[in-house]
């Protein structure tokens, strides 16, 4: 492995699951420039989050710590800039770095993104069209296409940086989070064609948890005017009413994730155009995964195998061999640490995660993660209504525990549920439509999923 700092490239979209790449089988589009990134590199099938939902999420990724330690966990709650972050130590060893485009963490006093030399952020969401920039604290409008307008920032930066230092680019697209506005090239796209209904798109929730039941985000109960753009015709029966809503609903989303997928074109052409590939490292990520239609819903939120999964694609011709996949687990609480250990900088001790290195070279450690920890805090938020919970997920098993109280949490509300328990055997019901935590037969691997559950939660600190 070279001395030499290599630059990193950390591109984060918002909401784009993985199942809509066809790097990782998508039946429902294509991906051209994203595949790159797999083709020449690595492609994480097993990438997973520790909280589904934004602002959380991505304090993980900044600081390797869970959300009960980052202090980030719900939408309600603002990032402290004060925070030792992988920036910082960055920075501190000799990186110039960048921050272009979703922030989602907060804005002013501490709460502004901090350690970074250069940053210019969307305030909260940001808009699809002409969207108001933050740039070191002054708004600004930047005309044209979200997209394109993170991606001519960041080409900006690049091109005008100090080429005597490493960097490191955090380059993060507000799409295709909702309401899915698509621009002028893409807003055609599939106009022709049905988009096929994923396999648990009529789940009916029988058996599972009563969360899933109460959960508000409901393809053909919950979708808005505004996300779908047009009244539904009249005279549909249910089944036609929600296949309506959903192909209104898809296509814009996958129109969006085009756009990306053209400018994440951009951005590797100009790595080659510079000379800049062989010593860059690429990422492309999204901050958690996304219902895209799986049981009857879009969102996240919960512990659900599409809500859970990240793309988590890596490309470093140095040290990674072109079209390598892996099923080993890697957590988003790891990437800062796998930052860090590329530049040659020490991981400090709060990190609580670890550095994907030796998977990505290939050399995976026989202690290697074999299951993870999530929690989903935000009880009963208002608009979507997803129940807390947290779980365990092994190669083989996923044990959910919906406990039914907000505790304290933002943006929660203070309505008691029952306590229910779900149990997910993945290699039979790889889909999770069956709820088997009452079946006899599974008793002894219940046990060992709860003493396992429960020795994560002391080993995160997750125990208050």
């Amino acid at each position: 492995m070279p001395n030499e700092q290599p630059n990193i490239i950390f591109m984060m979209s918002d909401d784009h699951a993985s199942h809509a790449m066809s790097c990782y089988g998508s039946a429902i589009n294509e991906t051209p420039n994203l595949d790159r990134i797999a083709n020449e590199g690595m492609r994480f099938d097993n990438c997973f989050c520790t909280n589904s939902i934004c602002a959380p999420s991505r304090a993980a990724i900044l600081t390797g710590q869970y959300n009960h330690k980052n202090g980030v966990r719900t939408l309600g709650d603002q990032f402290d800039s004060r925070q030792t972050t992988v920036q910082r130590l960055l920075k501190e060893n000799g990186y110039q770095t960048a921050l272009i485009g979703k922030w989602h963490l907060g804005h002013g006093g501490h709460h502004d993104p901090a350690d970074f030399d250069y940053w210019n952020v969307l305030p909260g969401q940001g808009d699809y069209h002409n969207p108001t920039m933050i740039e070191m604290g002054e708004e600004k409008v930047a005309k044209g296409y979200v997209t394109d307008v993170i991606t001519d920032l960041s080409l900006d930066w690049m091109k005008n940086r100090d080429k005597e230092k490493p960097f490191m680019l955090m380059y993060h697209h507000k799409a295709p989070h909702r309401p899915w506005e698509p621009d002028e090239k893409h807003k055609h796209m599939y106009e022709d064609i049905d988009i096929p209904e994923p396999y648990s798109f009529h789940d009916d929730y029988e058996g599972k948890a009563e969360a899933a039941k109460e959960a508000t985000m409901r393809i053909d109960r919950d979708l808005m005017k505004r996300d779908v753009k047009a009244d539904p015709p009249e005279g549909l029966s249910d089944k036609e009413l929600k296949s309506w809503y959903y192909q209104r609903y898809i296509k814009d989303y996958l129109r969006c994730v085009a756009s990306i997928d053209d400018n994440v074109g951009r951005v590797l052409d100009f790595l080659e155009d510079e000379g800049l590939a062989e010593n860059t490292i690429v990422i492309y990520t999204s901050d958690q995964g996304f219902f895209l239609g799986d049981h009857g819903w879009y969102d996240k939120r919960f512990m659900y195998e599409e809500s859970l999964r990240m793309p988590f694609i890596i490309r470093y011709p140095k040290a990674i061999r072109p079209g390598s996949t892996t099923k080993d687990f890697a957590l988003n609480v790891d990437f800062a640490e796998t930052f860090l250990d590329y530049a040659g900088v020490p991981v400090p001790d709060f990190m609580q995660g670890r550095s994907l290195r030796p998977v990505l070279e290939e050399d995976t450690p026989a202690d290697w993660q074999t299951s993870m920890y999530y929690r989903y805090w935000e009880h009963l938020s208002k608009e979507h209504k997803v129940g807390a919970h947290y779980g365990i997920r092994t190669h083989d098993y996923k044990l959910i525990y919906y406990y039914g109280e907000a505790l304290g949490a933002a943006d929660a509300v203070d309505e008691y549920r029952e306590p229910e328990w779900e149990l997910y055997d993945l290699k039979k019901d790889p889909y999770e439509m069956t709820n088997v935590y009452h079946d006899k037969s599974y008793e002894e691997v219940i046990k060992e999923l709860k003493q396992e559950l429960y020795q994560l939660k002391e080993e995160v600190q997750d125990t208050e």
